[in-house]
């Protein structure tokens, strides 16, 4: 039902992770009977996870192992390991300059030229080291790069920016806008679209052939786009439009294009609960950055942060808790449920009595904001736990 707002003008309540919780059922599992693997582009994975194609996050090195341990990382082919041939004096760089020089100085070693023999580099040494090669690029990007990432023989193609809609109009100045379905078909692999927040927007997606579609317009720990556009949807009503247009398309069709919710997504009972409103996967920053492995050296920005004109990021400090392992499979050295994502997911499954992610999805969903607060008094004052 929608609210009045003011005369003539009214809105939908959209509700975030933090505003809901699951209910368990009449049945339990033990986590060990659980399973959470989940396919996208004919790629399966034991971990429904995915690290966010950001500079801080995912570089050649993460990217393989990811693919390792059963999850997939998405290099980002517009960022940094495709402007420098040797990245890591540029990412100290990043690292150690102050919060007041950081966009200034972000925007300057982002105008440096992408270069084309740095984006089949890249792919080969992923594929070469045994990794799935999963690489991001903007509308305009896989316009102008496309056929290089086909030709290096890429696993999976992200065409990501804010808003990926299927209906966009330029000024006859400007570069000439991708046609989504003619990219999808013609690209030797599967491509992955986003970013939308609407059961409209994600059908369309589907129907121009979305191997998958990332769900998410600024709930990540980097992003300020909510701030500086005021545009957005709290992510579980986000994701719960979207994997509607998923359920309707596949009966429709008979295909299931997976949702991937992209953003937001913290501790292990956030991936649970975007899961349970329709989910398949998450797309995570902020915990892989935290990983000893990561680029970062700590330090987390989002992908519209270099922007020359607008940025709509900035750099966080998420520290360095663990290595990539313990953050995705465990054993945890953390109370907060930052580490072992994997093992947070089974046994809320388990608890809820799901015992695959298609179950997951079905489970009850209460609005609940107090559930982050309610007895956590102690934790909240010493600073632990959830309080943290």
């Amino acid at each position: 039902m929608d609210t009045v707002i003011g005369r003539g003008k009214t809105a939908r309540r959209a509700y975030g992770i933090d505003e809901i919780a699951l209910v368990p059922g009449n049945r339990t599992l033990d986590p060990s009977l659980t399973q959470t693997k989940w396919t996208v582009g004919g790629i399966e994975r034991n971990i429904p996870i995915i690290a966010s194609a950001m500079d801080g996050v995912v570089d050649v090195k993460m990217a393989v192992l990811l693919s390792e341990l059963g999850a997939m990382g998405v290099l980002n082919l517009e960022g940094i390991q495709t402007r420098y041939e040797n990245p890591n004096p540029i990412l100290d760089r990043i690292a150690s300059v102050g919060k007041s020089e950081f966009v200034g100085l972000i925007q300057e070693l982002y105008a440096k030229s992408i270069e084309p023999e740095l984006i089949r580099r890249r792919i080969t040494d992923i594929k070469n080291q045994g990794g799935i090669a999963a690489v991001s690029l903007t509308p305009a990007g896989a316009s102008q790069y496309g056929q290089i990432v086909a030709e290096a023989g890429a696993d999976l193609l992200f065409v990501q920016a804010t808003v990926v809609s299927i209906e966009h109009f330029s000024s006859p100045k400007s570069i000439s806008s991708l046609n989504l379905r003619q990219f999808c078909h013609e690209m030797p692999m599967p491509v992955v679209l986003g970013n939308c927040v609407t059961y409209e927007v994600a059908l369309s997606l589907m129907k121009v052939g979305a191997a998958s579609v990332l769900v998410g317009i600024g709930p990540g720990a980097a992003c300020t786009s909510r701030g500086v556009l005021g545009v957005g949807v709290p992510q579980a009503t986000a994701v719960a439009n979207c994997a509607a247009a998923r359920d309707e398309y596949y009966q429709e069709t008979g295909h299931y294009i997976p949702v991937i919710a992209d953003g937001g997504v913290v501790t292990g009972g956030d991936m649970c609960k975007c899961v349970a409103c329709g989910a398949d996967a998450v797309m995570i920053g902020s915990p892989i950055a935290r990983s000893i492995e990561a680029p970062g050296r700590g330090y987390h920005w989002g992908m519209a942060t270099p922007s020359p004109v607008l940025p709509r990021g900035t750099r966080i400090d998420v520290g360095t808790t663990g290595t990539i392992k313990e953050i995705l499979t465990g054993p945890a050295r953390l109370d907060d449920g930052t580490h072992n994502l994997l093992g947070a997911l089974k046994t809320s499954m388990g608890i809820l009595g799901a015992k695959t992610i298609k179950d997951m999805q079905q489970v009850e969903v209460v609005i609940a904001p107090s559930l982050l607060t309610e007895g956590k008094i102690y934790q909240k004052a010493q600073q632990l736990g959830m309080g943290k």
